[in-house]
């Protein structure tokens, strides 16, 4: 990681709500997707991301919010670079926060977010909040009023989206094709045995799919396993361990791709966020 980079991570003991602080110049990051619904404010710089096939550019204030699954990537176009402060919300815990929230919440339906970047400053006061208070570790009460400020913020203009509910822009042989990626994760797939599966060509297959989800089948696999793989390490699992189940290579090979998405390597991350040692 250049010197010009710098990532403060850390991990809430109670919610598990991971906190990041990170400053970045030039490219950040290459396209990825979190399990987690990401909410965060810019502090300095423009901040240039690709996200719901737009180009966005937050500037100091601006508040950013992604949902599960959304890819996204990340720059500085400009020479100073860019610093900004972010949440990962795990879906389960806003579930449960949310159904104590509303007396009459949908049934089976999650939080949606209408715009991936928007200006909110009370938003972004809630967000500084509960970041600050999470990252430092202040009183449970101090952290768990911050969570009640923020969850009242991102639900101001609540915007709700079945679970269950397909998308009728995305093809059906995508929709069978990312349904198998993550049915067979951890196993050593071939684009003939996955275009099989769904009962069309290769050729067919990574044009759907690429034009639904934004990314070509091996390269969402990858994703998939990166997601999974913060899951292991924040609970302890060792890299060594984690690129084996996950099929990965080796450990450089996890250890490549993760830095590649997230900016820090397997190791590091298991360190920040379960408070075990390299």
């Amino acid at each position: 990681m250049p010197d010009t980079h710098w990532i403060d991570l850390a991990q809430d003991r109670d919610s598990g709500i991971e906190t990041l602080r990170a400053h970045f110049r030039g490219h950040a990051y290459d396209p990825h997707w979190h399990d987690s619904y990401l909410v965060g404010i810019t502090e300095q710089g423009v901040q240039q991301f690709h996200c719901r096939r737009q180009r966005h550019a937050s500037t100091p204030g601006q508040v950013f919010t992604l949902e599960p699954g959304e890819i996204h990537d990340g720059d500085a176009p400009h020479a100073e670079g860019f610093t900004y402060h972010m949440l990962y919300l795990d879906p389960q815990w806003l579930s449960r926060e949310l159904a104590g929230l509303f007396e009459h919440a949908p049934d089976n339906c999650i939080l949606g977010f209408g715009n991936a970047l928007r200006t909110d400053p009370r938003l972004g006061r809630a967000i500084s909040f509960a970041f600050c208070a999470l990252h430092h570790q202040e009183s449970r009460i101090v952290r768990q009023s911050a969570l009640d400020g923020l969850l009242q913020g991102l639900t101001a203009d609540l915007h709700w989206r079945r679970l269950d509910s397909l998308d009728p822009r995305l093809p059906q042989v995508a929709l069978r094709a990312r349904d198998y990626l993550h049915a067979h994760l951890h196993r050593d797939l071939g684009m003939d045995e996955l275009a099989h599966a769904c009962g069309v060509d290769r050729f067919r297959l990574s044009r759907a799919f690429k034009a639904a989800f934004g990314l070509p089948p091996h390269a969402y696999l990858v994703q998939l396993r990166l997601t999974r793989a913060r899951r292991l390490l924040a609970g302890g699992a060792w890299p060594a361990q984690v690129a084996s189940d996950l099929g990965f290579a080796d450990q450089s090979h996890l250890g490549r791709w993760f830095l590649r998405a997230y900016g820090l390597s397997p190791g590091a991350y298991r360190s920040r966020c379960s408070n075990l040692p390299d």
